[in-house]
């Protein structure tokens, strides 16, 4: 995958972040390298790994799952959303 401006002017996009001209020759950079370095893990194979393969026989520690509502955390967290109404995030529709 070439990673290019137009692709991180769509990344930008999909995100709402902006990046300011001065970065996105260092950001399309680092993207490069991030995508090169998957593309190497692609060429592994593992057709002999079993599928439940895991570096640990360790379970993981289970929790009582309990409902609670702490309002206070909730209304913290929507102060940073950009729009939000009712208690929800509202975000733009991006399927087409």
């Amino acid at each position: 995958m070439q990673v290019d401006d137009a692709l991180l002017s769509k990344l930008e996009k999909l995100s709402f972040l902006k990046v300011s001209d001065d970065k996105r020759e260092e950001i399309i950079s680092q993207l490069s390298e991030i995508v090169s370095f998957v593309d190497n893990l692609s060429a592994l194979d593992t057709s002999g790994v079993d599928d439940k393969f895991a570096m640990s026989d360790a379970q993981t520690i289970l929790r009582e799952d309990t409902p609670a509502c702490e309002s206070q955390i909730n209304d913290a967290i929507l102060s940073h959303a950009p729009k939000s109404a009712e208690h929800f995030f509202i975000v733009p529709k991006i399927i087409e």
